[in-house]
């Protein structure tokens, strides 16, 4: 990155922890990691306006040190009539396997993001960065007037052009290898599963900006891959998984452990957008029909109570464990060592 934005990030290590929803970014773990010298990101998109509030007033009475929010770009959804009882039908046999009523569709099925957008401002992070969609000029006036560093995510050369002339100030490349929902916003998601390295220089030779490496990095050499490939900072998401500031289920960190090289792929049957997890029974049985569901957020509202009820009991067959390609050298560290750990390999790489 420009030295002007290392200098107010004040990092120690190019190192941006991912921010991941669903439980498994908490105030410790982004704490730990901007106190360690890298970026730690707290996942506000499915978090109401408040709890934003919230968990930011505890990040900032863990650290000093920067830190960022990230939102998920997403207007309320209306799902065609005809789609919803299909997806409530399929949901019927596994809501029976685990004794829970009929499944049925929600009050709501996300958080309103124009008041999550002002809660951000308000809060004033060192950074917000945004995925599935992209900001309109207005929001982007905001953010810069309230001195918030902006990130956005692209899969593709046409998204990060767009972000760049939006005047974003770093764009962070999600390739394939990543865990968790795909951010495409352009396009098929299918057609936007580019290999990390290869995005990351399409992206640095075409871009105005600092380009972000997202996907499969795992390792201080990981790091010193993608940033000889043009990256200036490198995103961990699966890395930081199995440390104990990590909130995830017991089920979810048993099947970290046990994970090998191939364990991962992608679908939509859990949320109704392609992401990256375990592969599981769930997967398996849902996948001659996961085209046929309602896009995001309406299947994952949907698949909701089933993967809360699966948790309690253990069921890691009906849960979506999302994690990235590398899943296989993620490491039971605290956040704290994981960094030490990351720097030491990252500089031995260049040695």
């Amino acid at each position: 990155m420009s030295s002007a934005l290392w200098q107010r990030l004040q990092l120690k290590l190019p190192v941006i922890q991912a921010p991941m929803a669903g439980g498994a970014t908490t105030p410790q773990l982004v704490a730990a990691v901007s106190a360690g010298g890298g970026v730690g990101f707290l996942a506000g998109a499915m978090l109401a306006p408040e709890q934003i509030r919230q968990e930011a007033a505890k990040i900032r009475g863990l650290t000093d040190r920067p830190f960022g929010i990230n939102l998920f770009i997403q207007e309320p959804p209306a799902p065609d009539d005809a789609e919803l009882e299909l997806a409530l039908r399929l949901l019927a046999p596994w809501h029976i396997e685990l004794g829970l009523p009929p499944p049925a569709a929600p009050e709501r099925y996300c958080q309103p993001f124009g008041q999550q957008f002002e809660a951000l401002l308000e809060l004033r992070p060192a950074l917000a960065s945004f995925t599935f969609d992209i900001l309109d000029g207005k929001q982007m006036q905001a953010l810069k007037q309230a001195g918030i560093l902006v990130v956005g995510t692209a899969t593709n050369l046409a998204e990060g052009l767009a972000w760049a002339r939006l005047g974003a100030d770093a764009v962070c490349a999600q390739g394939r290898e990543a865990g968790g929902h795909r951010g495409t916003f352009i396009g098929p998601q299918e057609q936007s599963l580019r290999p990390m390295l290869s995005l990351v220089y399409e992206l640095a030779q075409n871009l105005p900006v600092p380009v972000i490496a997202a996907g499969g990095i795992m390792s201080g050499k990981d790091i010193a891959g993608a940033m000889r490939h043009g990256a200036q900072a490198c995103q961990l998401g699966t890395a930081f998984l199995r440390c104990p500031e990590s909130a995830i289920s017991q089920p979810w960190k048993y099947g970290l452990a046990a994970a090998k090289a191939g364990a991962t792929r992608l679908t939509r049957a859990f949320s109704g957008r392609m992401a990256r997890g375990l592969d599981n029974r769930y997967m398996e049985e849902m996948a001659q029909w996961q085209d046929q569901l309602p896009a995001y957020p309406v299947t994952n509202a949907l698949t909701g109570p089933m993967r809360a009820a699966a948790s309690k009991v253990g069921r890691s067959d009906m849960m979506s464990l999302w994690a990235g390609e590398g899943v296989a050298q993620a490491r039971e560290l605290p956040a704290a060592e994981l960094m030490g750990q990351l720097l030491l390999e990252w500089q031995a790489a260049y040695r």
